[in-house]
């Protein structure tokens, strides 16, 4: 279980990438409405609170270990 939610965490990442970098490209080609960009960015904003919130459910199930980097 830990590698399939390890994986799923990943591509979620490329996807909240992905929408970042379609919201780039319908700024610099829509100069007239920005309707895509503010969705390609909304979409985005709620693909990365879906993305912290696996984090911690893997975390709370340990499935996901912490590397204790600063410690």
């Amino acid at each position: 279980m830990e590698t399939i939610s390890k994986i799923a965490l990943v591509i979620m990442f490329l996807v909240v990438v992905f929408n970042l970098g379609q919201a780039l490209y319908f700024m610099m080609t829509d100069k007239d409405d920005d309707r895509r960009t503010v969705w390609a960015l909304t979409r985005r904003i709620g693909l990365s609170l879906v993305l912290i919130a696996m984090i911690v459910i893997g975390h709370k199930l340990g499935w996901i270990h912490l590397h204790g980097v600063g410690q």
